[in-house]
């Protein structure tokens, strides 16, 4: 019978009552969708093809590099048994005109996003011109290569192995590197200082367990990351998911700036002054969720991340707030069931060396102004339905959820023109004056949409 994306149970992945099909699945799929990899370190190869055929054969080449999402998870139990190793992550992504390269039909395909790619969605998405993008995501992405692991040795070895396979037709018009970001307690952070990579859903049964909430359910069903493989020999049980990848630079001054001027104009002091950054972001540096607290938790205190907004209006944490906007939660702002159709599984990786300590009190006038940022990378069941309703419907509307709450103020692109009203006290009903908004401090640099095929298809190239 067919995979049931839609169970209300989390996937049991290793249980001995598995049915064949969905062995079947986890078997074919790649890694990194379910479960994300371990990926310190990152390269990113975009690819073009000359010549179809040849394109056919390299994707074929590289099966034998790469292990499914079932390796993957018993790799990951293994690691935490006995602190063995796992072997190196290799995704494959394909665009819609790579599939057209390759020689084939994309009428199965049902997202109008990926058939369109990100270059034609632009205006939706109110990103910049394509001809303001880096050079490399300028031309026609045919596919996309992902190496990553816990260090830069294996990434590297895997990388000149990929090189190896690339036939004479094809180029790489561009290469990424990520590298993980951590601040001084070993926590994944984002380049603005921010610990980042919470709230994600948990499709698995031993993750949702170990999540497990009362005001928060962070289970996902698949049919929120899994689409069928249309062109795999059998799609009932051969799966992908859309991956949508952009690089967005940070002006980490100007954002810090942000942070200063908020602080001066609602009049925060000394220990509270960190406030006016968490009520851009949501939360406080360290994770600490603004919902539950005034000031950051104890240092070494586990990241909070069970909670909601229904019966917090904007007083504790603002309605703009980035991560109050890109998940509303259980709340006016948009409702659970709204919310639970439009999270993606992120998967993405800070790119660019500082010299600087992203997470402390220095000066703005010390940090960079570009050439850092984010690897934006998620998994989606529907492109159109999840990361694009996301940027255009809430990031980018000023009137989301009501009149008056503005851009988000981390991803949110587009004219500024709605003021905007913050708490002067945390928890306390006294807003502030209308002001202007923060300035966009996030640029996009580029970025593609691919169908990360099935093992099933890649095999049978």
């Amino acid at each position: 019978m067919p995979v049931n994306l839609s169970n209300g149970k989390p996937l049991a992945w290793d249980s001995a009552k598995l049915d064949a099909d969905t062995k079947a699945m986890l078997d074919n799929l790649q890694p990194n969708i379910l479960q994300a990899h371990v990926r310190e370190n990152m390269s990113l190869l975009l690819v073009h093809f000359g010549d179809g055929a040849d394109g056919r054969r390299f994707l074929r080449s590289l099966v034998p590099l790469m292990k499914s999402a079932r390796k993957h998870l018993e790799e990951v139990r293994e690691f935490n048994r006995s602190k063995k190793r796992g072997t190196p992550y290799v995704g494959v992504g394909i665009s819609k005109l790579g599939y057209l390269k390759l020689g084939e039909s994309t009428t199965k395909f049902t997202d109008n996003a990926f058939k369109s790619g990100m270059k034609r969605r632009k205006d939706t998405l109110s990103d910049p011109a394509v001809d303001a993008w880096e050079k490399h995501y300028q031309g026609e992405i045919h596919a996309i290569v992902l190496i990553g692991d816990a260090t830069p040795e294996p990434v590297a070895a895997t990388r000149t192995r990929v090189l190896a396979l690339l036939p004479k037709t094809a180029k790489i018009l561009g290469e990424e590197t990520g590298e993980g970001l951590r601040d001084a307690q070993g926590r994944g952070i984002e380049h603005f200082g921010y610990v980042d990579g919470r709230s994600q859903p948990l499709f698995l049964a031993d993750q949702v367990a170990a999540e497990s909430g009362t005001n928060w359910n962070p289970f996902f069903p698949l049919s929120h990351v899994l689409a069928a493989d249309p062109l795999a020999p059998h799609p009932s049980r051969h799966f992908g998911s859309y991956l949508v990848l952009r690089k967005l630079e940070q002006n980490v001054r100007a954002f810090r700036e942000a942070e200063e001027a908020l602080a001066d104009a609602l009049g925060f002091k000394g220990e509270d002054r960190p406030l006016a950054g968490a009520m851009l972001v949501g939360r406080f540096r360290n994770g600490t969720p603004l919902r539950l607290h005034g000031r950051p938790s104890a240092e070494g205190h586990p990241v909070q991340n069970d909670f909601s907004y229904r019966d917090d209006p904007g007083s504790r944490c603002p309605v703009s707030a980035h991560i109050r906007k890109a998940n509303p939660r259980d709340s006016r702002d948009g409702g659970l069931e709204r919310a639970l159709g439009v999270m993606m599984a992120r998967r993405g990786q800070t790119y660019g060396r500082r010299t600087d300590r992203p997470w402390d009190d220095a000066s703005p006038a010390t940090r960079p102004t570009g050439g850092v940022g984010l690897l934006f990378m998620a998994f989606n069941s529907s492109l159109q339905s999840q990361f694009e309703f996301t940027q255009q419907s809430w990031a980018d509307e000023p009137g989301f959820p009501a009149e008056g709450t503005g851009h988000d103020p981390v991803i949110g692109q587009g004219r500024r023109d709605v003021k905007v009203r913050f708490p002067t006290e945390w928890d306390g009903k006294k807003l502030s004056a209308p002001r202007q908004q923060v300035p966009q401090t996030v640029t996009m640099k580029g970025g593609e949409y691919f169908f990360m095929p099935s093992l099933a298809y890649l095999k049978g190239l």
